[in-house]
């Protein structure tokens, strides 16, 4: 059921990105599972893209992760308050990532709604990737597991969607890098609740 690692080794991160949407993310953290469908994601393009942690092949030890063979978690805080999931895909060296901003939750909604500390499921239990993280239970403790572990896994189950229901916009929040700012990485599922900011 799991997608394959091989899945994560193309080297064409922005279609990569693009058909992570309707693929299905699975946590099973501390014996909880929780999950649900990809409906907003962001490609990073490594050393080329001003956008990435990696630009000008910037090693780091919180970018060595992204260095390292596809198909593993790459999760950072950001503002010192958010855990950031991204997957890291492509070869060794070529340090691509895919940021998970919105799921549509389908598993484990309860155990999501008391780790986001909220009464009612609403659309911003997993709208933002802060969101996303928080609900599924992914930490930095997580940060360079396969994809292929029992903690984390992807799965498609034939979900897909039309062109035409697909938006390719700029990303969110990367005003810093210049020219690759404008860049159409961000796709979201059109129409879908959970997607953080569809007018963007």
């Amino acid at each position: 059921m799991k997608l394959p690692e091989s899945y994560y080794h193309n080297d064409d991160v922005v279609a990569l990105s693009r058909d992570l949407l309707g693929k299905y993310i699975f946590t099973c953290i501390d014996g909880l599972k929780t999950g649900g469908y990809i409906v907003e994601t962001e490609a990073y393009k490594g050393i080329v893209d001003k956008a990435s942690h990696a630009y000008g092949n910037r090693k780091t030890p919180r970018t060595q992760t992204m260095f390292m063979l596809g198909g593993i978690s790459y999760v950072y805080l950001c503002f010192g308050i958010h855990e950031m999931f991204n997957i890291v895909t492509s070869a060794e060296g070529q340090p691509h990532a895919i940021l998970i901003r919105a799921i549509n939750p389908t598993e484990g909604v309860d155990i999501m709604l008391h780790r986001r500390n909220m009464p009612a499921l609403k659309p911003n239990i997993t709208s933002g990737p802060g969101s996303v993280a928080k609900a599924l239970g992914i930490s930095r403790k997580i940060n360079a597991l396969s994809l292929q572990s029992n903690e984390i896994w992807l799965e498609d189950n034939g979900l897909t969607f039309e062109d035409e229901k697909i938006a390719s916009v700029p990303r969110v929040g990367v005003s810093y890098a210049a020219e690759d700012a404008l860049l159409p990485y961000r796709f979201y599922v059109k129409g879908n609740p959970y997607v953080s900011k569809p007018n963007k």
